[in-house]
Protein backbone atom coordinates (compact mmCIF):
# COMPACT_ATOMS: atom_id res chain seq x y z
CA UNK A 1 0.00 0.00 0.00
CA UNK A 2 1.35 3.62 -1.12
CA UNK A 3 1.61 5.90 2.22
CA UNK A 4 -0.27 8.94 1.64
CA UNK A 5 1.73 12.07 0.33
CA UNK A 6 1.90 14.63 3.64
CA UNK A 7 1.33 18.64 1.90
CA UNK A 8 4.31 20.65 1.33
CA UNK A 9 2.90 23.00 3.19
CA UNK A 10 0.55 22.67 6.05
CA UNK A 11 -3.16 24.18 5.32
CA UNK A 12 -2.89 27.36 7.61
CA UNK A 13 0.35 28.42 7.10
CA UNK A 14 -1.29 31.73 4.87
CA UNK A 15 -4.65 31.93 6.28
CA UNK A 16 -3.55 31.74 10.42
CA UNK A 17 -0.84 34.29 10.04
CA UNK A 18 -1.41 38.38 9.01
CA UNK A 19 -0.37 38.42 5.19
CA UNK A 20 3.13 40.65 5.30
CA UNK A 21 4.73 43.49 4.31
CA UNK A 22 7.53 42.99 2.67
CA UNK A 23 10.72 45.93 1.94
CA UNK A 24 11.87 46.72 -1.61
CA UNK A 25 14.55 49.13 -2.49
CA UNK A 26 14.25 52.64 -3.27
CA UNK A 27 12.25 52.94 -0.34
CA UNK A 28 9.32 50.99 -1.88
CA UNK A 29 7.27 47.81 -0.26
CA UNK A 30 4.95 45.28 -1.16
CA UNK A 31 1.70 45.58 0.81
CA UNK A 32 -1.66 44.40 1.22
CA UNK A 33 -4.16 46.17 -0.88
CA UNK A 34 -6.84 48.73 1.13
CA UNK A 35 -10.27 49.80 0.12
CA UNK A 36 -8.90 53.01 -0.40
CA UNK A 37 -6.68 52.34 -3.51
CA UNK A 38 -9.32 51.38 -5.39
CA UNK A 39 -8.38 54.43 -7.66
CA UNK A 40 -4.94 52.88 -8.10
CA UNK A 41 -6.71 50.14 -9.34
CA UNK A 42 -9.35 51.68 -11.49
CA UNK A 43 -6.35 53.33 -13.01
CA UNK A 44 -4.78 49.95 -14.40
CA UNK A 45 -7.52 48.61 -15.49
CA UNK A 46 -7.81 51.61 -18.11
CA UNK A 47 -3.93 51.35 -19.08
CA UNK A 48 -3.76 49.66 -22.30
CA UNK A 49 -0.71 47.64 -21.64
CA UNK A 50 -2.22 46.20 -18.39
CA UNK A 51 -5.62 45.42 -19.91
CA UNK A 52 -3.66 43.76 -23.01
CA UNK A 53 -1.10 41.63 -21.20
CA UNK A 54 -3.48 41.03 -17.96
CA UNK A 55 -6.45 40.64 -18.79
CA UNK A 56 -8.03 42.87 -16.35
CA UNK A 57 -11.12 44.33 -17.27
CA UNK A 58 -12.61 47.70 -16.78
CA UNK A 59 -13.38 48.52 -13.27
CA UNK A 60 -15.56 51.26 -11.65
CA UNK A 61 -14.74 52.32 -8.06
CA UNK A 62 -17.24 50.06 -6.84
CA UNK A 63 -15.73 47.11 -8.23
CA UNK A 64 -12.40 47.49 -7.66
CA UNK A 65 -13.67 47.91 -3.73
CA UNK A 66 -15.26 45.04 -4.43
CA UNK A 67 -12.08 43.00 -6.21
CA UNK A 68 -9.86 44.06 -3.19
CA UNK A 69 -12.22 42.79 -0.89
CA UNK A 70 -11.72 39.41 -2.69
CA UNK A 71 -8.10 39.58 -2.58
CA UNK A 72 -8.38 39.27 1.27
CA UNK A 73 -10.84 36.45 0.81
CA UNK A 74 -8.25 34.38 -1.40
CA UNK A 75 -5.81 35.13 1.11
CA UNK A 76 -7.70 33.54 3.68
CA UNK A 77 -8.42 30.53 1.42
CA UNK A 78 -5.20 30.14 0.73
CA UNK A 79 -5.29 30.40 -2.64
CA UNK A 80 -3.83 33.49 -3.74
CA UNK A 81 -1.64 36.54 -2.48
CA UNK A 82 -1.93 39.56 -3.64
CA UNK A 83 0.20 42.59 -2.95
CA UNK A 84 0.42 46.35 -4.06
CA UNK A 85 3.70 47.57 -4.65
CA UNK A 86 3.61 51.03 -2.70
CA UNK A 87 5.41 53.59 -1.84
CA UNK A 88 6.71 53.83 1.99
CA UNK A 89 3.67 55.73 3.63
CA UNK A 90 5.37 55.97 7.03
CA UNK A 91 1.80 55.26 8.85
CA UNK A 92 1.94 55.18 12.51
CA UNK A 93 2.24 51.83 13.31
CA UNK A 94 3.81 50.42 10.02
CA UNK A 95 5.85 47.09 10.00
CA UNK A 96 7.99 45.74 7.50
CA UNK A 97 8.30 42.32 7.53
CA UNK A 98 10.15 39.38 6.40
CA UNK A 99 7.72 36.53 7.18
CA UNK A 100 3.91 35.46 8.12
CA UNK A 101 3.09 35.07 11.32
CA UNK A 102 4.18 39.10 12.60
CA UNK A 103 3.02 42.10 12.22
CA UNK A 104 -0.06 44.31 12.57
CA UNK A 105 -3.31 42.69 13.54
CA UNK A 106 -5.01 43.73 10.42
CA UNK A 107 -2.89 44.84 7.11
CA UNK A 108 -6.12 45.10 5.15
CA UNK A 109 -7.48 48.40 7.56
CA UNK A 110 -8.97 50.77 5.22
CA UNK A 111 -8.49 53.07 7.91
CA UNK A 112 -4.59 53.04 7.89
CA UNK A 113 -2.73 55.68 6.69
CA UNK A 114 -2.58 55.81 2.61
CA UNK A 115 -1.44 59.03 0.90
CA UNK A 116 -3.70 57.56 -2.21
CA UNK A 117 -3.79 56.24 -5.68
CA UNK A 118 -0.57 57.73 -6.68
CA UNK A 119 1.45 55.83 -4.15
CA UNK A 120 1.27 52.72 -6.04
CA UNK A 121 3.29 51.78 -8.18
CA UNK A 122 1.88 48.49 -9.43
CA UNK A 123 0.83 44.66 -8.44
CA UNK A 124 2.66 41.50 -7.59
CA UNK A 125 0.72 38.25 -6.30
CA UNK A 126 0.87 34.39 -6.39
CA UNK A 127 -1.96 32.90 -7.88
CA UNK A 128 -2.91 29.70 -8.43
CA UNK A 129 -1.57 28.71 -4.82
CA UNK A 130 -1.47 25.33 -4.07
CA UNK A 131 0.21 24.49 -0.49
CA UNK A 132 -0.38 20.48 -0.47
CA UNK A 133 1.64 20.38 -3.85
CA UNK A 134 3.66 23.30 -2.89
CA UNK A 135 3.44 25.47 -6.23
CA UNK A 136 2.28 29.14 -7.27
CA UNK A 137 2.24 31.34 -9.79
CA UNK A 138 3.25 34.71 -10.16
CA UNK A 139 1.76 37.67 -11.94
CA UNK A 140 2.44 41.69 -11.91
CA UNK A 141 1.91 44.95 -13.72
CA UNK A 142 3.63 48.33 -12.96
CA UNK A 143 1.49 51.66 -13.86
CA UNK A 144 3.10 53.91 -16.16
CA UNK A 145 5.10 56.07 -13.16
CA UNK A 146 6.45 52.73 -12.19
CA UNK A 147 7.80 51.57 -15.18
CA UNK A 148 11.47 51.65 -16.55
CA UNK A 149 12.72 51.49 -13.00
CA UNK A 150 12.75 47.44 -12.09
CA UNK A 151 10.38 47.08 -9.94
CA UNK A 152 8.97 44.62 -11.62
CA UNK A 153 12.39 42.29 -11.23
CA UNK A 154 12.66 43.04 -7.37
CA UNK A 155 8.53 42.39 -6.50
CA UNK A 156 9.45 39.02 -8.54
CA UNK A 157 12.53 38.43 -6.84
CA UNK A 158 11.28 39.26 -3.06
CA UNK A 159 8.49 37.33 -3.39
CA UNK A 160 9.96 34.12 -4.76
CA UNK A 161 11.94 34.83 -1.83
CA UNK A 162 9.58 34.91 0.57
CA UNK A 163 7.26 31.77 -0.81
CA UNK A 164 10.29 29.58 -1.14
CA UNK A 165 11.82 30.92 2.47
CA UNK A 166 8.91 32.37 4.38
CA UNK A 167 5.71 30.14 3.39
CA UNK A 168 7.93 27.43 1.92
CA UNK A 169 6.67 26.23 -1.53
CA UNK A 170 8.88 24.57 -3.89
CA UNK A 171 8.29 25.05 -7.25
CA UNK A 172 7.33 28.51 -8.61
CA UNK A 173 6.03 29.25 -12.63
CA UNK A 174 5.93 32.51 -14.39
CA UNK A 175 3.88 32.31 -17.31
CA UNK A 176 3.65 35.30 -20.56
CA UNK A 177 2.62 35.76 -23.96
CA UNK A 178 5.54 35.17 -26.12
CA UNK A 179 4.97 38.79 -27.27
CA UNK A 180 5.52 40.27 -24.46
CA UNK A 181 9.47 40.49 -24.38
CA UNK A 182 9.26 43.05 -21.00
CA UNK A 183 7.68 40.06 -19.12
CA UNK A 184 10.19 37.62 -20.80
CA UNK A 185 12.97 40.11 -19.32
CA UNK A 186 11.68 40.02 -16.17
CA UNK A 187 11.46 36.83 -15.76
CA UNK A 188 14.90 36.00 -16.92
CA UNK A 189 16.28 38.79 -14.43
CA UNK A 190 14.19 37.14 -11.48
CA UNK A 191 15.68 33.87 -12.13
CA UNK A 192 13.13 31.84 -13.82
CA UNK A 193 14.85 29.45 -15.98
CA UNK A 194 12.60 29.38 -19.52
CA UNK A 195 10.98 25.33 -19.77
CA UNK A 196 9.15 26.13 -22.54
CA UNK A 197 6.82 27.50 -24.91
CA UNK A 198 2.93 26.35 -24.33
CA UNK A 199 1.22 26.79 -28.26
CA UNK A 200 -1.90 28.81 -27.83
CA UNK A 201 -2.01 28.49 -24.21
CA UNK A 202 -3.98 32.36 -23.45
CA UNK A 203 -6.58 33.82 -25.29
CA UNK A 204 -6.16 37.43 -25.54
CA UNK A 205 -8.20 40.11 -27.52
CA UNK A 206 -6.47 39.82 -30.68
CA UNK A 207 -6.67 35.84 -30.70
CA UNK A 208 -4.56 32.88 -28.89
CA UNK A 209 -1.34 33.56 -27.98
CA UNK A 210 1.80 31.21 -27.33
CA UNK A 211 3.32 31.19 -23.80
CA UNK A 212 6.65 30.91 -22.15
CA UNK A 213 6.74 29.06 -18.98
CA UNK A 214 9.62 29.72 -17.17
CA UNK A 215 10.09 28.30 -13.38
CA UNK A 216 11.68 28.64 -9.90
CA UNK A 217 12.49 25.42 -8.15
CA UNK A 218 13.98 25.22 -4.29
CA UNK A 219 17.65 25.22 -4.84
CA UNK A 220 17.84 26.17 -8.52
CA UNK A 221 19.88 29.50 -8.10
CA UNK A 222 23.31 29.64 -5.88
CA UNK A 223 21.95 32.98 -4.37
CA UNK A 224 19.23 30.95 -2.60
CA UNK A 225 19.18 31.20 1.08
CA UNK A 226 20.04 27.66 1.75
CA UNK A 227 23.12 28.02 -0.18
CA UNK A 228 24.09 30.68 2.41
CA UNK A 229 24.86 31.18 6.09
CA UNK A 230 23.31 34.79 8.07
CA UNK A 231 26.09 36.75 6.63
CA UNK A 232 24.53 36.25 2.96
CA UNK A 233 28.04 33.81 2.54
CA UNK A 234 27.99 30.38 0.30
CA UNK A 235 28.27 27.63 2.86
CA UNK A 236 31.26 25.37 1.90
Amino acid sequence: MIAPIPPVVPAGRMADNAQPVLALPGGLKLRPWRTTDAGALVAASHDPAISRWNLLPTLTEDEARARIGRMRERWERETAAVWAVAREDGGEGAHVLTSTGIGPADPWDEHAKNPGPGDILGLAAWINVDLDRGHAEIAYWVLPAGRGTGIAVEAARRLTDWALHDLGLHRLTLCHAVANEASCRVAEKAGFRLEGTMRHALLHADGWHDQHLHARVRGDDQNDRDDRDDRGNERP
